[in-house]
């Protein structure tokens, strides 16, 4: 059976400040958490966030996420991370030994990476890192955009949904929790995953969607 996602609305109570922390787009009060706007319900660790229901990607510390790599400067790299504002990879938080001004050879412009949000601050400065377990350079494949909020749907709980497109196409899928997602695999795979995940995008907030999409993955057009 779907699990239907929790949507929260200004004043609502979303959670009990002695197990959660209140996150982003929520306050605490008498010991609960109430949400400040309309959106989605976020358990991520022991903060509960609301990602709201329209707008672009909101960086949160510990986000994974796809950048698309768009200025290359003598100590870091400027990246595209589908944001109102960019982000920057220092040569410190790479998992290679970057001399200065040689950071065009590891990283060129329009490459694509994997990579964790490190920091954000007061400022909306962002700071990236590639060094954790996992995080590298995507090669080859090619990318496709979703809304942001749509994200923990296309992973589905406990990851069966993303579980369930990998299974009959093939493909190798990585989704990023800035709604980037890179799929890589034969031509017909690669079509028939981009259609499920815009279907799911599409469908996202309605009943039985699991059984139709593996209805379509499952289908020879």
């Amino acid at each position: 059976m779907d699990e239907q996602p929790k949507i929260a609305i200004p004043s609502m109570i979303v959670g009990d400040a002695k197990i959660f922390r209140p996150g982003r787009g929520t306050f605490e009060k008498n010991g609960k958490i109430y949400s400040t706007r309309l959106g989605l319900i976020s358990r991520q660790a022991n903060f509960i966030n609301i990602i709201p229901l329209s707008g672009v990607y909101d960086p949160i510390p510990g986000d994974t996420i796809i950048g698309v790599i768009t200025e290359i400067s003598p100590t870091n790299w400027l990246v595209d991370i589908n944001a109102p504002y960019p982000a920057i990879l220092h040569v410190n938080e790479v998992p290679w030994h970057v001399e200065l001004g040689e950071t065009s050879k590891y990283l060129k412009y329009a490459d694509a990476i994997l990579a964790k949000i490190l920091l954000v601050d007061e400022t909306k400065k962002i700071l990236l890192t590639m060094k954790e377990r996992g995080l590298h350079k995507l090669n080859g494949g090619q990318i496709i955009e979703i809304q942001p909020l749509k994200v923990p749907r296309v992973i589905g709980k406990k990851g069966t949904m993303i579980s369930l497109i990998k299974k009959y196409t093939g493909c190798r899928i990585i989704v990023g929790q800035n709604g980037r997602i890179w799929i890589d695999g034969r031509i017909e795979g690669v079509e028939k995953a981009t259609r499920a995940i815009r279907k799911i995008e599409a469908e996202a907030h309605t009943k039985g969607l699991t059984v139709r999409i593996e209805k379509l993955l499952k289908s020879r057009s």
